[in-house]
């Protein structure tokens, strides 16, 4: 008699409360208190946290660790026992021992027990040499170490430098007793962590159609998921709180800081491509189809650096003869950074950004900027030897001379660079809360189950050794489309039909694009009308870089990758918008001739 089939698990309540270091203070005991959990994460690492850390670490090798996450459980800790919460968070930073510690001390400081645990071998920074002048050297680690340390029964799991979705799939394969090779499943709670990773991005914050829409984000709900054992999940909210969470809301953070269909991660490889998402209530998305592949056998290794010094002026000009005025003041500069006995600094930019308008009724209305900005490895050659000669032009330059900020003193930059090492090079310790060491490492010869499937019925593209490649390109040749002034269509913005989010990735940037409602045909045009060529046209400052375009139909979307955009990464503020979140705003205020059954 053949034995009945175990009965499926019930789903895991798995919630977010945190999508940077500083992200809303009392977001945790909102979710604690707004609705069932099972599990309450937190992601406060990104690339310029890491270099924060660094620099913190520095002065104090006892820290290195997102301390606001302390803060939160003087509260948070009693809450999360009640309700039974488990906590896991990456707030470990470059000491998740130290901050197990301090969270075994605030327990016993406010009268609540705790089991705590941590998870560490992400920093290599001693490892090996990365080169000079790195102050970081962290490996993205998968979720083994956060399931291990779930499975010997902690309330509280600390981590340091791990992927961040494997929050939720390092939850996900615990309760579920995944297997490492389940890789549709993993993939799909990747995915649906991909979504929670960034807070309430998830629920109507940063959404491009939150007027259209009448999505009210002046206080959103962080955003909550209903994991199936099957992989497949819901994207919700608790009842009552603020924002949305759409079909719309959640494209929009699939296609952020992504870039071709294969989304490549230590537990698994993702096809984005593969994702569908429907309408299941309100403020309900169901996330189901993930097809997943076997993970790479190399983990990314994020490095940063101190970059050298940076200084910045800003001129104001106002009124007749911009032009003019932004010559005078470059040349007087250009003249008193090159004098003999000085060193110019060995960066120097220039922009004149034309915010002026001719009969201007405001007077900052009649301004136009021109931002110098210098960087140097020395502080010397960009401190004093800068905004001291451009203050000194005060009443010897263009006629309204004045600047946006007082003299300042060169302040440090970092550099992010991305790393790739063997996955078995790297230890993953899960460190249990009797202090049992587990060893959780990527083993040197892994088991590979073949993929159950892949999208569109095909068989599987990916492989151990190809999932880190991006996917080639899916540029189309453009078809022919109405000519401007056609009756058929109208000059407009772009993003009267289509929604964007952009963000850094290093020193590169992605524009996500997707057809309002998901429409079809409106999808179809956005497909033949959006190429390279003429996003480079749109945006003339990427008109020199490489850019990449992916396609994602089941999402009606298209993603660009943008090599280069942001120079050495946010911390080297190399453009005007240094993590290019606005990247896809301006994107969608650009003008074209739009087929008229689009607009509204």
């Amino acid at each position: 008699m053949t034995a009945p089939e175990p009965a499926p698990r019930e789903p895991l309540r798995i919630g977010n409360a945190s999508g940077f270091y500083g992200d809303r203070a009392d977001a945790l005991t909102e979710m604690l208190t707004g609705g069932p959990l099972d599990v309450l994460t937190g992601d406060y690492l990104a690339e310029l946290t890491m270099l924060i850390l660094g620099r913190d670490r520095l002065k104090d090798p006892a820290r290195g660790y997102a301390r606001t996450f302390l803060r939160q459980l003087e509260t948070g800790l009693g809450l999360a026992r009640d309700r039974g919460v488990t906590l896991v968070t990456n707030a470990g930073g470059l000491n998740p021992a130290g901050l197990a510690d301090a969270v075994r001390e605030l327990s016993e400081r406010v009268g609540v027990p705790a089991r705590v645990a941590h998870v560490a071998g992400d920093d290599l920074l001693a490892d090996r040499d990365w080169g000079e002048g790195v102050l970081t050297a962290n490996a993205y680690l998968g979720g083994a170490g956060i399931s291990a340390c779930l499975r010997a029964g902690a309330d509280v799991v600390v981590t340091g430098r791990v992927a961040d979705a494997s929050l939720v799939s390092g939850c996900a394969a615990a309760h579920f007793g995944w297997a490492d090779d389940d890789w549709d499943r993993l993939a799909g709670a990747v995915v649906a962590g991909h979504v929670l990773e960034c807070g309430t991005q998830a629920t109507g914050g940063n959404y491009a159609f939150f007027v259209r829409d009448g999505i009210d984000v002046r206080h959103p709900g962080f955003p909550l998921a209903e994991l199936a054992e099957d992989g497949s999940a819901v994207l919700t909210k608790h009842p009552g709180t603020g924002g949305a969470v759409t079909v719309g809301t959640v494209t929009a953070q699939l296609l952020y800081e992504t870039a071709g269909p294969r989304y490549p991660g230590p537990d698994v490889t993702a096809r984005l491509d593969s994702v569908r998402l429907s309408q299941a209530g309100t403020d309900r998305v169901r996330i189901e189809g993930v097809r997943g592949e076997p993970r790479p056998d190399s983990l990314k290794v994020g490095l940063t650096r101190l970059g050298g010094y940076r200084n910045e002026v800003t001129f104001v000009l106002t009124g007749l003869d911009v032009p003019a005025k932004a010559d005078l003041v470059r040349e007087q500069m250009e003249a008193a950074l090159s004098r003999p006995g000085v060193r110019r600094p060995a960066q120097v930019d220039w922009s004149l950004a034309r915010t002026d308008r001719a009969d201007a009724a405001a007077e900052e209305e009649a301004s136009a900027l021109l931002r110098l900005v210098v960087r140097d490895p020395e502080e010397s050659a960009v401190g004093r030897a800068v905004s001291g000669p451009a203050i000194e032009l005060a009443l010897a330059s263009y006629p309204g001379f004045h600047v946006t900020a007082p003299p300042a003193r060169g302040a440090p930059y970092g550099v992010f660079e991305a790393a790739y090492t063997e996955a078995e090079s790297v230890p993953h310790v899960a460190v249990l809360p009797d202090g049992t060491r587990r060893d959780v490492s990527f083993p040197a010869a892994v088991p590979r189950r073949q993929p159950t499937g892949s999208p569109d019925d095909g068989p599987p593209t990916g492989s151990p050794d190809d999932a880190s490649q991006p996917a080639p390109s899916t540029e189309e040749p453009p078809s022919e489309v109405p000519p401007p002034g056609a009756p058929s269509t109208r000059r407009a913005p772009l993003g009267l039909v289509a929604g964007a989010r952009s963000g850094d990735k290093g020193g590169s940037a992605n524009i996500g694009v997707w057809a309002y409602g998901a429409d079809p045909d409106l999808y179809a045009w956005l497909r033949e009308t959006l190429t390279t060529d003429r996003l480079r046209a749109l945006l003339p400052e990427v008109r020199e870089l490489s850019v990449t375009r992916h396609e994602f139909r089941n999402l009606a979307a298209l993603n660009f990758v943008i090599d280069g955009i942001l120079g050495d990464g946010v911390a080297s503020q190399h453009r005007f918008d240094p993590q290019a979140k606005a990247l896809g705003e301006w994107l969608r205020a650009r003008h074209l001739d739009i087929p008229e059954v689009f607009l509204p």
